[in-house]
């Protein structure tokens, strides 16, 4: 089973994360931030990536700390549950319209992490959620999942789909880059023989 649970506790913020590589895309996903449980039930439904979050944070202060830390967690729990890597496919990519808005997400588990971000939110808020967070998300969870992550908006005026776009972009390269390739699920993807 690729599974992992990662605790997370700082002054900031008490984070629990548990995910299934191989599940079916169930969600229990708490974070003290409406919409940004949203996107990750996103996240885990798209990807068919089980994900139970639990998090509490300094809200009195914002929700930078609380989004930021659950990305952290997530790709720490990401590169547990990989392992060695051995058979995945490593890399993928999804083109992803909703509505007025299409984005395109390419991914590589390499252990090398990079963010390349070409994403504009035409508002500073949806709802009460800064829209700044959703790349400080991307920035923690590619960090620390070792994942050279390019997002790119083609086109959107809409943030709220601009940035449910960027989840579920990302969430369908995930689960495509770590499936096990049946032609080669005895090897890791790499000529170097490690990731």
């Amino acid at each position: 089973m690729r599974t992992a649970t990662v605790s997370r506790n700082t002054a900031e913020t008490q984070i629990t994360v548990e995910i299934n590589l191989d599940g079916s895309g169930t969600y229990d996903n708490q974070t003290g931030v409406g919409f940004f449980d949203h996107m990750l039930d996103q996240l885990s439904r798209h990807s068919l990536i089980d994900m139970t979050v639990r998090a509490k944070g300094d809200y009195h202060i914002d929700d930078h700390h609380t989004v930021e830390d659950v990305g952290i967690a997530l790709g720490q729990a990401l590169t547990q549950a990989l392992g060695d890597k051995k058979g995945i496919r490593r890399y993928a990519s999804c083109h992803l319209p909703m509505d007025d808005t299409q984005v395109r997400a390419a991914l590589d588990l390499s252990a090398r992490p990079y963010l390349i971000w070409n994403v504009e939110m035409p508002t500073p808020k949806i709802g009460t959620f800064d829209t700044e967070l959703v790349r400080e998300f991307f920035q923690g969870f590619a960090t620390h999942g070792g994942i050279t992550l390019h997002v790119d908006q083609i086109h959107g005026f809409n943030s709220h789909h601009i940035a449910e776009a960027t989840f579920k972009a990302v969430a369908r390269a995930l689960r495509e880059a770590v499936e096990t390739d049946p032609r080669k699920s005895d090897a890791i993807p790499s000529t170097k023989g490690a990731l």
